[in-house]
């Protein structure tokens, strides 16, 4: 014989006081980050929560990017979650690097044709794969650094997006490095204008 249907008053059901809070918060970061996966986006974004971890949460919308065709793959934003979520280690795992990429719904495709750009092997520097991430983004090597600058930058949004002059030559180097095409007289030559015009 079946169970009768309980039948409960708002006095018998408990709220959590927190719990309002917490949804609301996640329905805001659900809609500034836009995942492609909501369902693979909570389940990283509560786990991350319940540790005391970085969110993968996006600090604001973005609006496409010009060469973007599609609303899918890699995006300013999300390549500063990574960047949040990985940076403090300095050196990152890449087994723990393709977790974080698929928690943002990201296409695996492109992580790997990223790794392919330099010979990574097991673990890689964080600072060198936000290069290469950079420069997916872009079409030249200014505008790469761009985006890296913008990522990294202490300045409040809109601002000058300024980084220490060792950090971007660090990234420039290594992105003329990687394109293989940019003498390195022409890169050095480059870095010290940009020097002199920070010294100055």
């Amino acid at each position: 014989m079946p169970l009768p249907e309980t039948m409960f008053c708002a006095q018998q059901i408990k709220i959590p006081p927190e719990l309002p809070d917490i949804l609301k918060q996640f329905t805001i970061a659900a809609i500034r980050t836009q995942p492609r996966d909501v369902l693979q986006w909570a389940a990283a974004y509560f786990s991350a929560l319940s540790k005391g971890e970085p969110l993968p949460v996006k600090e604001r919308i973005e609006k496409p990017l010009a060469m973007e065709k599609t609303d899918i793959g890699l995006t300013p934003g999300l390549l500063k979650i990574l960047h949040k979520q990985l940076s403090p280690k300095g050196m990152v795992n890449v087994v723990e690097l393709k977790e974080k990429w698929k928690h943002l719904c990201l296409p695996e495709e492109q992580l790997n044709a990223i790794l392919q750009l330099d010979n990574f092997g097991e673990e890689l520097e964080w600072m060198k794969f936000l290069a290469l991430g950079c420069s997916m983004l872009s079409k030249s090597l200014l505008s790469s650094m761009k985006h890296a600058c913008e990522i990294l930058t202490r300045d409040p949004e809109g601002g000058a997006a300024r980084i220490p002059f060792e950090t971007f030559s660090f990234l420039y180097s290594y992105l003329a490095s990687i394109d293989g095409e940019i003498p390195e007289e022409k890169t050095e030559s480059f870095l010290h204008g940009i020097k002199e015009q920070a010294i100055g």
